[in-house]
């Protein structure tokens, strides 16, 4: 009896990795969360499905979404710790169409040292996929990296934000 349903959608290029080598990503989830998930390859529709809205449910939604979000399965499973979450910037809020590209790259850096960077400085995960800019951390860190990838994507140089990064380090101390 399924008392609870929801339906997430998630890029097609990305329920491969969702469904993982002969369905084993798929299963895993299922078998952490107690979730139902049926997948439709052509839409990227993921609907799930549990006997309650309780904790498991919401942490296989969030685990679909981060993989949505270009996460690999094993980085989405920090999402099961109560202490961590997913918080999803959708770039176009910040800037227009053309600005994308450059900004994406902003981000990364060169050969992905900006990226690595700041995950380091903050403890948490992060991805640059298609237009977001995922993060998963504890709250107060997800607050600082967004934070610093707000100063980048508004034009402030990777020294400041890193900067930034460690003035707040010094006043909270980041756990992972």
């Amino acid at each position: 009896m399924v008392l609870v349903e929801e339906t997430v959608k998630i890029p097609s290029s990305r329920i491969a990795v969702l469904i993982g080598k002969s369905g084993k990503t798929k299963r895993k989830i299922g078998s952490l969360t107690k979730c139902i998930l049926d997948i439709d390859s052509e839409s990227g529709e993921v609907r799930v499905k549990a006997k309650n809205n309780g904790k498991n449910f919401y942490n296989a939604l969030s685990i679909i979404r981060a993989i949505g979000r270009g996460f690999s399965p094993e980085k989405t499973f920090l999402l099961l710790d109560e202490d961590f979450l997913l918080e999803v910037l959708n770039l176009e809020d910040f800037l227009g169409k053309k600005q994308l590209e450059t900004k994406k790259a902003r981000i990364i850096g060169t050969k992905g040292k900006a990226r690595v960077e700041i995950e380091k400085k903050t403890n948490c995960l992060i991805s640059v996929f298609g237009k977001t800019i995922a993060i998963i951390g504890k709250p107060e860190n997800i607050e600082t990296a967004r934070k610093a990838i707000e100063m980048l994507l508004r034009g402030a140089t990777h020294k400041s934000a890193f900067r930034f990064i460690e003035r707040k380090s010094a006043e909270t101390e980041f756990e992972i």
